[in-house]
């Protein structure tokens, strides 16, 4: 049945000029970089409240100890699966790479066209000025200097507003994607794909797992993913319970042949 269902996503890949790609955590696990939701994820021992604006603000000395030991892999290099989302766009097959992931992999691996929707942990930038401050800036003035985050570059009145913040989108924060005309240019980006390639997310964090429904009725949805969807049993989905990036290699395979 698998075997057929390849089949049947390199038919639809082969015949597509327009794929929009939606990424998550899964495939950055097999570049060796833990998720946030599984069973083993960093959630199961840390709680959200850890990630959001409010901490960062109460405890930033504290909230840059975690970020740093769990959100930034500098040493992380892309896998297969991210190489070959790179050779499909060179090869005109994706438009646009749409991914939750902070760790820059798929531009490491020559994605251009990528849409960072929940940032980056690879800068850092000052909430007054806007310095930016490289991560690795930071770990570096972290061991020099206790107040390390708070921008020297830049003055205010109350210190926390020119703290050095990383450039992700924490809970109870707002991001470049997320306004009206981000929405609008991701929404018009997904309505004209003409096949939905959605690889190692769950779907279920909003606003993230809302835009297959953006696709136009008929287009086709394939979703690569070790666990399920709410998606799974749409009409013209296509479900790969699989790793992604031996997935992704079988897809290619059967695109050369």
């Amino acid at each position: 049945m698998k075997e057929k269902v390849i089949e049947e996503c390199t038919s639809i890949i082969q015949n597509s000029t327009n794929i929009v790609v939606l990424t998550g955590a899964g495939i950055s696990t097999e570049s060796g970089i833990p998720d946030f939701r599984s069973r083993t994820g960093i959630y199961q021992e840390t709680p959200e409240e850890l990630l959001s604006i409010d901490y960062f603000y109460d405890h930033p000395k504290k909230f840059y100890q975690f970020a740093m030991e769990n959100l930034h892999h500098p040493r992380a290099v892309p896998n297969i699966g991210h190489e070959l989302l790179a050779k499909w766009e060179e090869k005109s097959k994706i438009t646009h790479l749409i991914t939750q992931n902070i760790d820059g992999l798929h531009q490491k691996a020559g994605s251009k066209n990528v849409i960072e929707f929940h940032g980056t942990m690879k800068t850092c930038s000052c909430m007054n000025c806007g310095k930016t401050y490289l991560a690795e800036e930071m770990v570096k003035r972290m061991k020099e200097s206790d107040h390390f985050y708070v921008c020297n570059h830049c003055e205010t009145q109350t210190e926390e507003h020119h703290y050095i913040k990383p450039d992700v989108v924490l809970f109870g924060d707002s991001g470049q994607w997320f306004t009206y005309d981000g929405f609008k240019t991701i929404t018009d980006m997904i309505h004209r794909a003409d096949c939905l390639l959605v690889l190692g997310s769950s779907l279920k964090v909003t606003p993230f797992s809302t835009f297959p429904r953006d696709r136009q009725p008929g287009v086709p949805l394939i979703i690569v993913n070790k666990g399920t969807t709410a998606y799974d049993l749409e009409p013209n989905t296509y479900v790969i319970q699989n790793s992604i990036r031996d997935t992704l290699k079988k897809i290619d395979l059967n695109l050369e042949a």
